[in-house]
């Protein structure tokens, strides 16, 4: 039996990205003519598209878990590697994205709207496009950065003119059988309704969507029988129409009390945000089943107090067809009337994509206390992204990343956090990559105008003052004053003469 689902959760795998590769070009009378190592391909992203020819998540509740292909890595002869190919997941239009923390990430709502849920890995650059003219053949490359791995909500808010509400087994999916080309199950035990259905009504020049979504009971607010199965359905609908069942046998139950206990239901639920609240929105009461005698009866006691309330209200019956032309032009006249004031409304705001500000840093360096002293940790994309590029087990690389790191100006601010020789440093979240850091020498001189053992980038840099300039000259004055002075003494002592001088 085919089922439907409205909910899922997706685990993706991007694709990894190729390793760059190291290669030296050999030719006759050349056996080193310079590296021709090839960059490796991006790895695949799987992309979520919109579709209004889906119209469940059926698929991805059978089969959870999607990944894309890598990037393949790089060759010689200055050959990159092939790119993988982006996996497009096709789902319905009114798809909510969410991560595992239940924020939502997108809304699909129109059709062909694209979100990519992983992105996949940046290739790796070879050793052709690492050489320079003070590196002219590079002994290393640089490895592919792993695509994005973690879990995705999918949840399927379905998109409709007008919904259809009422207990089970009122009537509602021979009402939509009636009024479109819908085919949905009909059977005369509750439940029968395990999904939502949408049918196209065209009553003269209207034209709009009708969905006949699960019954609703008492306590659904709160998850009972299919409870927010039911209500997630409702959200999106610009209208409601209420179907009361004017035939039924169940003791305790007529139509005005099914009617309370569905407002104080719709009531109880929480729509997102910026939306309608469920009770604001335009409602008719459809009493179906008038066919009945009984049933007709009772629909001409309780619509005189239906209309007090402020409904507008027909009778129907979904067999003989009975005042569903009237009803069909009326839902017509408030879909038209939804649009309208939707289209007068303002625009909603739009989503702008601002680029990085100029002078927005690429890293902070925040120290953490610890048991074994203090760590130095490194957040940064481009950080983070170098350290997964480098092969520690070459030296040449690493130095690479060194040098990549002191460019950036990671060393400058490790000074200023109070790290020194020897302190541990941590490149990324969580574990990271640890390291003891040495500064680095850029230059002989640095050797030179500092002790021994010391380096000038770890003092304070202050000047000094005229002052204590003209102090200091004083004092190493009055020094050689005093070294002149003791040397005279010792001479006048006898200790030494000017002919031992000689």
């Amino acid at each position: 039996m085919v089922s439907f689902v409205d909910e899922v959760r997706l685990f993706v795998r991007a694709g990894h990205g190729g390793n760059g590769c190291v290669s030296v070009r050999r030719e006759k009378f050349k056996p080193l003519a310079g590296p021709d190592g090839g960059n490796g391909g991006d790895g695949g992203d799987i992309v979520l598209v919109a579709d209004p020819q889906v119209t469940t998540l059926l698929t991805y509740h059978g089969r959870p878990h999607r990944t894309s292909p890598n990037g393949q890595p790089g060759m010689g002869d200055n050959r990159s590697g092939v790119t993988g190919e982006d996996v497009i997941l096709p789902v319905p239009v009114g798809t909510v994205v969410k991560n595992e923390a239940g924020e939502e990430l997108v809304d699909l709502a129109e059709p062909g709207m694209r979100f990519v849920a992983a992105q996949g890995g940046q290739g790796g650059l070879g050793n052709a496009a690492l050489a320079t003219n003070k590196r002219k053949a590079p002994g290393f490359a640089l490895l592919g950065t792993p695509g994005f791995e973690g879990e995705i909500v999918l949840e399927l808010k379905t998109i409709a003119d007008v919904a259809l509400v009422g207990f089970p087994s009122a009537g509602k999916s021979s009402l939509i059988a009636a009024m479109s080309a819908a085919r949905p199950k009909i059977a005369d035990y509750p439940f029968t309704t395990l999904h939502p259905n949408l049918g196209v009504v065209e009553a003269g020049d209207h034209r709009f969507t009708v969905a006949d979504v699960p019954g609703l009971i008492e306590g659904a607010s709160e998850g009972k029988g299919l409870g927010l199965e039911f209500l997630r359905h409702v959200e999106r609908c610009s209208a409601l129409l209420h179907v009361l069942d004017c035939a039924t046998l169940d003791p305790g139950r007529d139509p005005l009390t099914d009617l309370d206990v569905i407002l104080a239901e719709l009531a109880a639920y929480p729509v997102p945000e910026g939306q309608l609240p469920l009770l604001e929105r335009p409602q008719l009461v459809a009493l179906n089943k008038v066919d009945v005698p009984e049933a007709k009866e009772l629909a001409d006691f309780v619509k005189p107090e239906l209309e007090a309330r402020g409904y507008r209200v027909f009778e129907i019956s979904t067999v003989s067809h009975e005042g569903l032309r009237a009803l069909g032009f009326a839902l017509g006249a408030v879909v038209d009337e939804e649009r309208a004031r939707a289209a007068a409304a303002p625009e909603p705001e739009r989503i702008v994509i601002r680029p990085r500000a100029v002078n927005a840093p690429e890293f902070v360096v925040r120290p953490e206390g610890g048991s074994y002293g203090t760590i130095y940790r490194v957040i940064g994309a481009k950080p983070e992204r170098w350290v997964a590029q480098t092969d520690f087990a070459n030296d040449e690389a690493v130095g690479y990343l060194a040098d990549r790191l002191a460019r950036l100006g990671v060393e400058d601010e490790l000074v200023r956090a109070g790290a020194t020789a020897g302190s541990a440093v941590v490149i990324g979240p969580g574990a990271g990559i640890v390291f003891d850091w040495e500064p680095t020498l850029t230059s002989t001189a640095e050797l030179i105008t500092s002790p021994r053992g010391t380096d000038a980038r770890f003092d304070d840099g202050r000047r000094a003052t005229r002052a204590e300039r003209r102090s200091d000259y004083h004092d190493r004055m009055d020094a050689k004053a005093e070294a002149r002075a003791e040397l005279e003494r010792e001479r006048e002592a006898g200790i030494w003469s000017d002919e031992d001088q000689g």
